[in-house]
């Protein structure tokens, strides 16, 4: 309220100065308008041009540790990551954490908070390895809390964050894009990919396209069974973000390869939901 006064306060001095006419009222002249126009232009120049985050460290150790199996699964080198690259990559979240996330454009910050998401969840299963699941790290965070999720672990612009808090907060709140489920990554089997290279703005309608089909297309994704479909709990979890059943089946729809999309034009029932914890390691 007291902010509120004082701007009161000084519009009432401003109308007096310009012989009693409130600003807000004042005929603008064509000059005051152009002028006007071009400062609301520049400073809209100079917040969208604020230096993009470099991701290419990130993408070098994604390439060094995350192996592409050949049944369709991402696993990571934890033990090697953790002792040639644990420097690297903490050095890569210091560098994030140290930007104007703020002021990026919007799929430069989408790429930055993904990638932070992603680093910071290696980043605490590395600091707890060897685990067997990542619900086997308990850092607090709340009554009934399981895993890393709740606790602050990154400062970012002032902000002490969660990868809940980045997760719900920011890239689900923000940008209300389904396929961010299939960016980020829980260190499990049973969620989609870690991909092998950093997310990146030019690149990101592909790579989030690239996440869903792979996804979409395999069994712990939706898997087509004789008496109907068994799919990923991500799907009841999220309800929410994918739509209703018919916008979800749309959404496997759109992502199916030819044999999926034959099944699902079927219309069978989901029959379960399933969800691996088991860490995606690649021992």
């Amino acid at each position: 309220m007291a902010w509120r006064r004082r701007i009161g306060k000084t519009q009432a001095d401003a109308a007096n100065d310009v012989g009693g006419t409130p600003l807000s009222r004042r005929p603008l002249s064509r000059r005051m308008v152009i002028a006007g126009i071009g400062a609301a232009a520049l400073a809209g120049t100079r917040r969208a041009e604020a230096a993009a985050p470099s991701h290419e460290a990130f993408t070098e150790l994604l390439q060094r540790y995350v192996v592409a199996g050949g049944d369709g699964l991402n696993r990571v080198r934890y033990a090697r990551f953790r002792e040639e690259g644990r420097t690297a990559l903490d050095r890569y979240i210091e560098s994030l954490a140290g930007l104007a996330a703020s002021r990026l454009p919007r799929d430069e910050a989408f790429a930055y908070w993904v990638n932070l998401y992603n680093a910071v969840t290696l980043q605490v299963v590395l600091a707890h390895y060897p685990v067997a699941s990542i619900r086997d790290i308990n850092l607090g965070g709340g009554f009934f809390s399981r895993g890393p999720w709740r606790k602050t672990l990154v400062r970012v612009e002032g902000r002490d964050l969660s990868l809940d808090g980045i997760e719900h907060e920011i890239l689900r709140k923000r940008w209300r894009e389904p396929r961010v489920h299939y960016a980020i990554n829980c260190a499990s089997i049973g969620c989609p990919n870690l991909a092998r290279r950093a997310y990146r703005a030019r690149d990101l309608e592909r790579m989030l396209d690239e996440g869903a089909r792979a996804f979409v297309n395999h069994p712990r994704g939706v898997e087509a069974r004789a008496e109907g479909l068994r799919v990923s709990r991500i799907y009841s979890w999220f309800d929410e973000d994918f739509g209703s059943e018919r916008e979800l089946r749309r959404h496997w729809r759109s992502h199916a390869d030819a044999g999926l999309a034959a099944r699902l034009d079927a219309n069978p029932p989901v029959i379960g939901y399933d969800y691996d914890w088991r860490l995606n390691d690649a021992r």
